[in-house]
């Protein structure tokens, strides 16, 4: 379980502190959580703290009870959370087979590496000796980075915004995965996104708005305000 108790996070604005994040206390116990509100909201920046990439201003990070407040990214990584960038990273001159497994931190077999791969609907024989370069589509590299993610069997997996920048058919096709790893895989999944088809298959969603937890429930509990509020907002901007 993952345990954010007061974190906040400042950054330096015109010689004054901007609250980015303002006493975020949460628990994530649950296998597939979303999170989600508007943008500017500070939902990134909670999910690279949480990672690793930036460090709170205030507050404190546990996992499974140990304190990883002070712990960077590769120290967090070893204890089981890996981190998925909105914009999939080119590894030049590597093949998909070398980053599965890196990403295991182990030697994998051939039939290892096309079982993962299937399960992010690739087809090995395709893939298995491609290079990680411009030639794959962003849809394609998102579902190799959920390849190594899944390869590494982490405690928490953590997707910014995995939607980002790819089109309506690599968003259908990646639905799919995540149902599949909600189903199957072990450990907590947490996704930040603004999806609906994302925001119905997970079992907790956190609203977060302005720096602050404004919701935190079941999709039963919190979606039909969500998308009472969309719609009114698209009826706004309709009528302007």
């Amino acid at each position: 379980m993952l345990e954010l108790k007061n974190i906040t996070y400042e950054v330096e604005d015109n010689h004054d502190n901007k609250g980015i994040l303002k006493d975020i206390s949460l628990n994530i116990e649950d296998h597939f959580v979303a999170i989600t509100g508007p943008n500017g909201g500070g939902k990134s920046t909670l999910a690279k703290i949480i990672a690793g990439i930036i460090k709170p201003t205030s507050g404190q990070i546990l996992l499974d009870g140990e304190d990883i407040t002070d712990f960077d990214i590769t120290e967090r990584a070893r204890h089981g959370i890996s981190y998925a960038f909105q914009q999939p990273v080119h590894f030049k001159g590597l093949t998909v087979k070398d980053l599965i497994t890196i990403a295991a931190g182990k030697e994998m077999s051939v039939s290892e590496i096309c079982e993962i791969l299937s399960e992010v609907g690739l087809c090995a024989r395709e893939y298995i000796d491609r290079e990680i370069n411009g030639s794959l589509s962003g849809g394609e590299l998102k579902r190799i980075e959920i390849a190594m993610i899944t390869a590494r069997g982490t405690k928490l997996s953590i997707f910014d915004e995995p939607e980002a920048g790819i089109d309506l058919w690599s968003f259908n096709s990646l639905i799919k995965v995540f149902e599949k790893m909600r189903d199957e895989i072990h450990g907590t999944i947490l996704i930040i996104s603004h999806q609906e088809r994302i925001l119905d298959i997970a079992d907790k969603i956190v609203v977060i708005a302005d720096g602050r937890i404004k919701t935190v429930g079941t999709k039963e509990e919190v979606l039909p305000d969500l998308l009472h509020t969309a719609e009114t907002c698209q009826t706004l901007v309709d009528k302007i």
